[in-house]
């Protein structure tokens, strides 16, 4: 930029300097701006003052927007709760994942998500597994075709986030990386266009390695079959999600069926992006943070929701008279019903289980295989959550460390201790130890002398000269028993 030009603006800008409020704090001014080392502004020729809010999207909402704000203290406090839970990990999702469960319903804080995602979906443990693994895929030149694709949709990714403005800026070239990362990891399954929007989700987060690893574990535990070439698993699951709709909110289904409104028209741009292009962003983090820990069922809790929200009343279903009504208002949703406090406190209350997820997608899987026979998709190898993935890698840990020892006992000398069992007695001792027991076991069975001190016994004194077969009659003795009666203390 010319120093003529930079000079004729001086007044204006210090005018605007003065009109912002801490302006220093989120802008910089031209002189500041040629200093910025190759920044996404620099170079995509943004204007200086351009201000972000606190999620980096320029002109935002959330810029003046301190409603979803919590207190300082609050945040603080559940920082450290986080930092004490990831500094001992494996003991507290072994023994405390409820714990766990209910802070990430309540939101993970912005400082943490770096390292608390990794940790949650498993993305950490399968980076220790496979080390330098990313750098040899990085490094690995990939598929063309796949390359141009992935060239074409990376503008497309939070066009108006300042990680992603710039076609020669870190943000995108490094979701260009990841994403082609992916073809060489999968190359039966290549790239999908909605990987997109969860790879620069994840890089927003974190460094392009824990990032990759995450988009791993989606595409591959939580979303099993969805990025896939047929997406059977998007289908099966557009089928479970009508069946629950026509239990929670059967007016809404309904109407979508009166006007021919499919699951496949509006179901995989909220299931296939996980809803980045659907909510608003704080929104967004806060149904990321409650999927990583519980899994698909979120996904199906929020959009469940959201078509209740659109199409739960009459006069909403009023104004929807054809099915591209149905769909704007599915897609118009007002902002102030997805506030994220709210919002996600609404989600958590759909009564929507895992056990009602998989009886579900059993009843669905006989159907679809009855009418397509070549359907080959498996819901078993979905893991529900952080809590069966985190017990999966445990196993499988497990497993390898016992591979390991046997396939290494030869090289391995481990000593062991082998204990002999005592020389057997002469035969005299036999004999002893026998007579021994014998003579236990007779003072076991003696009866022991009752005590009988301070005790009084009333008994009739037998007649002289009376034989055993001469009985008394009955009733004799308690005639002349009183003549008899002896007391002894």
């Amino acid at each position: 930029m010319s120093g003529l030009s930079l000079s004729a603006n001086l007044p204006t800008v210090s005018q605007d300097l003065a009109e912002l409020p801490d302006a220093s704090d989120f802008s910089r001014g031209r002189d500041d701006d040629a200093s910025s080392l190759g920044s996404d502004s620099e170079l995509n020729g943004m204007a200086p003052y351009c201000r972000t809010d606190r999620y980096g999207f320029i002109g935002g909402s959330g810029l003046n927007n301190s409603l979803g704000q919590l207190p300082v203290e609050l945040i603080l406090h559940r920082e450290t709760k986080w930092l004490e839970m990831m500094a001992h990990w494996e003991k507290t999702m072994a023994r405390r994942y409820r714990k766990i469960k209910l802070l990430c319903r309540k939101g993970i804080p912005s400082s943490v998500r770096a390292r608390s995602w990794p940790l949650l979906c498993g993305g950490e443990a399968k980076a220790k597994k496979n080390p330098q693994k990313y750098q040899e895929l990085e490094e690995a030149p990939g598929d063309p075709q796949w390359i141009e694709t992935i060239t074409k949709d990376i503008h497309r990714q939070f066009p108006f986030h300042e990680m992603f403005l710039s076609p020669e800026g870190h943000g995108q070239q490094g979701l260009l990386r990841l994403l082609k990362a992916y073809t060489v990891y999968r190359p039966q399954e290549g790239y999908c266009q909605a990987q997109g929007p969860l790879g620069a989700m994840l890089l927003m987060h974190m460094p392009s390695e824990p990032a990759f690893w995450c988009l791993v574990q989606i595409c591959e535990h939580y979303l099993p079959g969805y990025y896939s070439p047929k997406m059977e698993a998007l289908l099966l699951d557009s089928e479970v999600f009508v069946a629950l709709l026509r239990r929670v909110c059967p007016r809404a289904f309904k109407h979508l069926q009166k006007h021919g409104v499919g699951p496949l028209l509006y179901l995989p741009e909220w299931f296939l992006c996980l809803f980045t292009r659907t909510l608003p962003f704080p929104t967004v983090l806060r149904v990321w943070d409650a999927f990583l820990s519980e899994g698909v069922k979120v996904l199906f809790r929020v959009g469940l929701l959201l078509v209740r929200l659109a199409l739960g009343t009459s006069e909403k279903r009023r104004g929807c008279s054809g099915l591209v009504e149905t769909l704007e208002k599915l897609r118009s949703i007002p902002a102030h019903l997805l506030q994220e406090d709210t919002f996600m406190a609404e989600v958590h209350d759909v009564p929507i289980s895992v056990r009602d997820l998989e009886r579900e997608c059993q009843v669905q899987l006989v159907k679809l295989r009855t009418t397509r026979p070549e359907f080959q998709y498996n819901p078993e190898n979905r893991l529900a959550g952080a809590k069966p993935i985190f017990d999966a890698q445990q196993l499988e840990d497990a497993r390898m460390g016992r591979e390991a020892h046997g396939s290494h006992s030869h090289a391995f000398l481990i000593p062991q201790i082998q204990v002999e069992p005592p020389s057997s007695p002469p035969k005299e001792q036999r004999e002893l130890e026998k007579a021994s027991e014998v003579q236990g076991q007779k003072k076991r069975q003696v009866r022991k002398k009752p005590d009988t001190r301070g005790k009084t016994f009333h008994f009739t004194q037998k007649p002289i000269g009376q034989t055993r077969e001469e009985r008394p009659e009955p009733g004799a003795g308690k005639r002349k028993s009183s003549f008899y009666l002896e007391t002894w203390f």
